[in-house]
Order: C-alpha cells, then sequence, then structure tokens
C-alpha cells in the first residue's frame, strides 16, 4: 500500500450550475455547495486495476471500498433518509442528455427499461419509491441521486481479475436480478471480470452483487466527459459517505491505451 493523490478523491463540493441544484429538507448538510474541503490522501490498492478499452466520452472512477465488518442488512436511518424525495438533487436536461450519449456511442439504446440507473433512481426517489436496500448499495445510491451520474457497485470477492471496461458484443447478455432476467448488453459500456460482464450504468448482474455479508466492494462511476468534474464529485461524495459509515475508500487505477497519465488528464480537464 502507498499514499497518494489522485484528482476523484479531492473533495470538490462546488455545484455545475447547468447540471444540478443541490435540495434538502435541512437535515444534512447541501453537500453539493459545500467549498474549500481539506485536501486529503488516499490509500491506494494496487493489487486492483482496471483496463480500459479506448473510449470516446468515458470518464470512469473506481473505488474499492472497505468496511471494518460485514455491511449487514440496514443502512443507519441518517444514510436512509438520503433516499427521500426532499434529498433529491434537481438533476438538469443537459445531465441526462450526456449520461444517455455516453452509453448510446456504442450502439446501445438507454431508453425504456434499459434507460441509465441514474434515471430510474430520480425518479424513484422524487416518487417516494426508493427503498433502503443495503448500505453499500444505498451509499451509491445516494451519491449518484446527486449528481446524476450512473455508477455500479459489485462485490470485490465475486468477481476475479483480471478486470477491464469494454463494450458488450452482440448477443451477450447477463442475468440482472433473482428471477433470472437478463439484459441485452450489447453496444453497452460494461465492466468485466475473469468470467465476463458484470456491471454496467444500467443494471448489474446478479453475480456480482453484494449482500449482507459484503465487506469489500468496487464502485465504478461512469463519468462523461461531456459532465467535467461529475464523477469526481460523485467520488468524493462516496468518499464521505463511507467514512460516515466506518470504511476506508481505497484508488483503483484505471489504465487505458493512452496511460494513466493521459486517463487523469482527461479527467481535470476544465
Amino acid at each position: 500500500m502507498r499514499i497518494s493523490w489522485h484528482p476523484a478523491f479531492l473533495p470538490d463540493w462546488t455545484p455545475c450550475p447547468a447540471v444540478c441544484r443541490a435540495s434538502t429538507d435541512g437535515s444534512e448538510p447541501s453537500f453539493l455547495n459545500k467549498y474549500h474541503e481539506r485536501i486529503r490522501g488516499v490509500v491506494s490498492a494496487e493489487s486492483w486495476v482496471i483496463e480500459l478499452e479506448p473510449h470516446r466520452y468515458l470518464d470512469p472512477v473506481a473505488i474499492h471500498v472497505e468496511l471494518a465488518a460485514a455491511q449487514g442488512t440496514s443502512s443507519p436511518e441518517w444514510l436512509q433518509q438520503l433516499l427521500l424525495p426532499q434529498a433529491v438533487a434537481e438533476i438538469g436536461d443537459e445531465c441526462k442528455k450526456a449520461v444517455r450519449q455516453l452509453l448510446r456511442h456504442g450502439g446501445y439504446r438507454p431508453a425504456g427499461r434499459g434507460k441509465p440507473s441514474s434515471e430510474w433512481l430520480l425518479r424513484s426517489a422524487s416518487e417516494g419509491k426508493l427503498a433502503s436496500i443495503l448500505p453499500l448499495v444505498d451509499v451509491g445510491n445516494a451519491a449518484s441521486l446527486a449528481v446524476g451520474v450512473p455508477l455500479s457497485v459489485v462485490d470485490l470477492d465475486r468477481i476475479e481479475a483480471p478486470l477491464s471496461i469494454s463494450l458488450g458484443s452482440s448477443g451477450e447478455k447477463y442475468v440482472f436480478n433473482r428471477s433470472g432476467q437478463e439484459i441485452d448488453i450489447a453496444g453497452l459500456l460494461c465492466l468485466r471480470d475473469k468470467t465476463g460482464a458484470c456491471a454496467n450504468g444500467v443494471k448489474d448482474s446478479q453475480r456480482s452483487k453484494t449482500d449482507e455479508t459484503t465487506r469489500n466492494a468496487l464502485m465504478v462511476i461512469w463519468g462523461t466527459i461531456e459532465l467535467p468534474g461529475a464523477a469526481q464529485r460523485l467520488a468524493a461524495r462516496i468518499r464521505q459517505l463511507v467514512e460516515r459509515l466506518g470504511g476506508v475508500c481505497h484508488e483503483v487505477e484505471i489504465s487505458s491505451s493512452g496511460g494513466m497519465e493521459s486517463l487523469q488528464s482527461t479527467s481535470e480537464s476544465p
């Protein structure tokens, strides 16, 4: 392990006016309007590296979340409160269009039941229908609701290296729930492990989902260069919530064909 700096973990709560505006009930701080947070280092988990297939729009961030004990079945009250209608940020159309453009670029059609998970979360939470699931899932959902960008949450003990991000091939599918329903992932950006595709910005695979025994999870933020800084704000929010749960966030390297340096410069572009 080594202490390092990564732009995705530098707290930056400055909101993008064209993308979203925070709206809370006052019980929690308006995190998107907090400025000048204290900069802190993060531990780099060198054992996990994600190979990235070149993509025109993708601006990803990956986080290894480590808890002191199994997450259990129930989220604390403060976390459940972040899933209520009054805690939902107002997400602009520019954000939704940019996310759909990201998913559409490979030929996938992000509409109907195949729309981005961030849109599904926003609608469900706004209608008061977003239920608490598990602590780490709730962390991901609450953070995604704040920024309007989709993310995936997978159990690191249920997947196996090597990890990569690439487009789904023609006819490729995987099961995404306990009922055995499948999603066609042709043309859709997906996280892959040794077995195959296991997560994306629409629905994660059933085989890689967390449960009450999960202590180590991987969160992949499906950011886009069309929303500069959004993935980094989402990562910072995840880190804040995980720390409140008593956990730790580790940086996960994402290696593109242009190298890590070029990937970071894309993430930091104004």
